[in-house]
């Protein structure tokens, strides 16, 4: 296989994956994020909560991509 295929199908997989992730999520995104701000706080990394408003921001535009 060429190197740009393997590339492909790699961004394929993770886009086919983070789409099914997001459909069968068992919490809204609301609660998803307090989860993930709680678990980060309990490992001593402060994040104020505009900027991961902003990172999940990122990461839903880099998705709808």
């Amino acid at each position: 296989m060429k190197a740009l295929n393997i590339v492909l199908a790699v961004l394929g997989g993770a886009v086919a994956g983070a789409a099914v992730g997001l459909l069968l999520a068992p919490e809204k995104g609301e609660d998803t994020r307090k989860n993930i701000m709680k678990y980060l706080e309990s490992k001593g990394v402060k994040l104020h909560k505009t900027k991961l408003e902003e990172l999940a921001d990122e990461i839903a535009d880099e998705l709808g991509k």
